[in-house]
């Protein structure tokens, strides 16, 4: 590890000349490919002897998470085949709604979700829990990986903020620690975020083992590249609460970049892939919460992170407020009626989400609205008219990209791969921006919902000791600053955090 390391340092430090960013001497590059190659090599053997003598393959013991702020996923990585393999729940997603429903009399604590989920449907998860979402607003929780881990000051003014903004109740302990307080028939159950997370990846856990019909302990579980020492140690608490060993905790570019990885060298010999070469990956993750870029180095099997920048404020649910205010607006105007009912507000937001799904696909979506005081209400919203209310957040994006490179010392143009993740990823305009920016499109080659997730599962198969593995790679840790920009709405000023 020690040679990767300096490999690492060496192409952190001159990144402005991508051919000489391993620029460490002979020997230490010589060693560190042998270390990489060497263990590769060993998994390739191994795959053709258990291959020639009918050995059936390992079972898998490790999964792979993507904990996601808005949708979750599980997958594993099958020894022989180098497949991997992202499970559907009951109902048939894959994308799993980061979303959890308490219904019950007395609260069930977390060590009875995990020794039994949901004996008596006191408790659910995903699709179900945004069926009845509208109907059970207070007792509903969803973006809770927005707060994992963190401390907020009691007047900071973007929690001030979310506390207006969701349906369910939102505070602060004494040391700054976000928590839910879920009102209950026992009395009001306070849940931190990283409960929220574990009864998530519970559910996971619970269909992927029975699909699989083995038992799966382990996990390798993706977090935001940004993420700091802590929010990795909350995350990974997340995943022991649900009875999960926590093997490695990756970030999500690094595992997206796995997913890209696998999937490019489907089909080529592995013995290439032993010697990965040189490739410029941009990733962006744009999901329910954040905007993300991150530029990584590819280099001998080793993922460098070069550069990072982002909008914490711009993503999929920045869309849908922008959408919402138009929407109250309009009832406000015909009507004459301020809507300040939950249920309403939690109906009118599911709708919205639905036609900017549909809006990916066709020019136009109709909304239906069945509202208390004004009764069936239906709204037409247009592609053009979506953009056009998201003028300034579609135009922002290419601010952190710019920054991530201007970082990095790149150019669009040098940037070999272009690797999208996140549902809000889909949305036309914005695959529109940035293969306008680059001048070339980005690779759709993965499902950008999945791509986390099928990495985290392509790392668990290293770890686990798969075959034969048709890329692989390591991590490097980083201390790395990501600076963050707003719109002007979000008060246009730039701030940087440590991570």
């Amino acid at each position: 590890m020690c040679e990767l390391k300096e490999v690492g340092e060496q192409i952190r430090k001159k990144a402005h000349d991508r051919h000489n960013v391993l620029s460490t001497s002979r020997d230490e590059n010589a060693w560190s490919n042998i270390i990489s190659g060497g263990a590769i090599l060993a998994l390739l053997i191994a795959g053709y002897i258990a291959r020639q003598y009918g050995l059936p393959p390992p079972a898998p013991k490790i999964a792979g998470v993507d904990l996601g702020t808005t949708f979750s996923s599980i997958g594993i990585y099958h020894a022989v085949t180098g497949e991997t393999t992202v499970f559907s729940d009951d109902i048939g997603k894959k994308s799993i709604p980061s979303v959890v429903a308490f219904l019950c009399v007395i609260f069930m604590f977390i060590d009875s979700v995990r020794s039994s989920f949901l004996p008596n449907g006191t408790i659910l998860v995903g699709t179900q829990a945004v069926e009845q979402q509208e109907k059970n607003p207070q007792r509903t929780i969803y973006d809770a990986k927005r707060f994992i881990g963190r401390t907020f000051e009691k007047d900071n003014e973007n929690f001030l903020a979310d506390q207006k903004r969701y349906p369910f109740v939102l505070k602060l302990d004494d040391g700054g620690h976000a928590y839910f307080e879920v009102p209950l028939n026992s009395g009001i159950k306070k849940l931190y975020p990283q409960e929220v997370g574990s009864i998530i990846i519970s559910y996971l856990k619970n269909f992927a083992e029975k699909r699989l019909g083995t038992k799966l302990n382990q996990v390798v579980i993706s977090v935001p590249a940004e993420f700091g020492e802590n929010q990795r140690n909350v995350t990974g608490h997340a995943a022991e609460l649900a009875g999960m060993e926590v093997r490695r905790v990756i970030s999500e570019p690094t595992a997206a970049s796995l997913a890209y990885g696998l999937h490019k060298k489907k089909g080529v010999e592995t013995v290439v892939v032993i010697d990965l070469g040189e490739l410029l990956i941009i990733v962006l993750l744009k999901g329910g919460g954040t905007l993300d870029v991150s530029v990584l180095w590819l280099q001998g099997g080793v993922f460098v992170t070069q550069a990072m920048a982002g909008n914490n404020r711009l993503g999929g649910q920045d869309f849908n407020d922008r959408v919402q205010k138009h929407v109250l607006s309009i009832l406000h105007q015909r009507f004459g009626e301020m809507i300040n009912d939950r249920e309403d507000l939690q109906q009118i937001r599911l709708e919205i989400e639905n036609a900017k799904i549909r809006l990916t696909t066709y020019p136009k979506a109709v909304m239906k609205f069945h509202l208390k005081k004004i009764g069936v209400f239906q709204l037409e919203l247009r592609r053009d008219e979506f953009e056009e209310l998201n003028y300034d957040l579609f135009k922002s994006i290419e601010q952190p990209i710019k920054a991530a490179l201007d970082d990095a010392h790149l150019e669009p143009s040098e940037v070999d791969e272009i690797v999208l993740v996140g549902g809000s990823t889909r949305i036309p305009k914005v695959r529109q921006i940035i293969g306008h920016y680059f001048g070339k499109p980005p690779n759709f080659g993965i499902d950008p919902e999945l791509a986390v997730v099928t990495g985290a599962a392509v790392q668990a198969g290293v770890i686990g000791g798969g075959w034969p593995l048709q890329v692989t790679a390591m991590e490097l840790p980083t201390k790395m600053r990501k600076r963050h920009f707003y719109t002007e709405e979000q008060r246009v000023n730039e701030k940087e955090m440590s991570v």
